[in-house]
């Protein structure tokens, strides 16, 4: 081993310990606030990174989908109750943000020319999807079951997590992805 090969040694160790420190202080902070051990938290970091896959090769992300589905789910949910508690006026903000905000991210995907766009614009692009679902499968997943024990949680987000692994690989496929360098 020269020189050169430790100093790239020690940079892949320093990058890789960074990835697992910021990991460990999410992991941390969720269950600080939440109670809840956010096992799929890997998936959301996935998603990431195969939705940016996606748009370099310029198809439009099947995340795309499970944002718009979710987002339907969350604003019938919340409109459900908007209704119940007699607060019409958030029906329009319930709407708009949940279904309105993945419909233009829809057609903003579909009408620009993604292969050609700046890897600085595709990265925010595939932020753009995949950032929103952390909050609503919250709304969907967890918060109805908020007061439940840390166990029913450690459960529910095990489910959670065996079901992003499944949708991850019908919308990415089994084989490997990787981005340009």
């Amino acid at each position: 081993m020269d020189f050169q090969i430790a100093l790239l040694l020690a940079q892949d160790g320093i990058t890789n310990g960074a990835i697992y420190a910021l990991l460990a202080l999410a992991l941390v902070l969720v269950f600080a606030v939440t109670r809840v051990i956010f096992i799929p938290q890997g998936e959301f970091v996935a998603y990431g990174a195969l939705t940016l896959v996606m748009i370099q090769a310029g198809t439009v992300p099947a995340t795309l989908w499970l944002l718009l589905g979710a987002g339907v789910l969350a604003a019938a949910v919340d409109a459900r109750g908007a209704l119940h508690s007699g607060q019409k006026g958030r029906l329009a903000g319930v709407l708009a943000w949940n279904v309105g905000y993945p419909v233009v991210l829809a057609a903003l995907l579909y009408l620009l020319p993604l292969t050609t766009l700046a890897l600085p614009l595709q990265v925010l692009l595939a932020l753009l999807v995949v950032v929103p679902m952390g909050p609503l499968m919250y709304r969907l997943i967890y918060q109805p079951i908020a007061a439940a024990p840390v166990l029913i949680l450690l459960i529910v987000s095990v489910a959670v997590h065996v079901g992003m692994v499944g949708l991850g690989l019908l919308f990415f496929g089994a084989e490997g992805s990787r981005t340009p360098p």
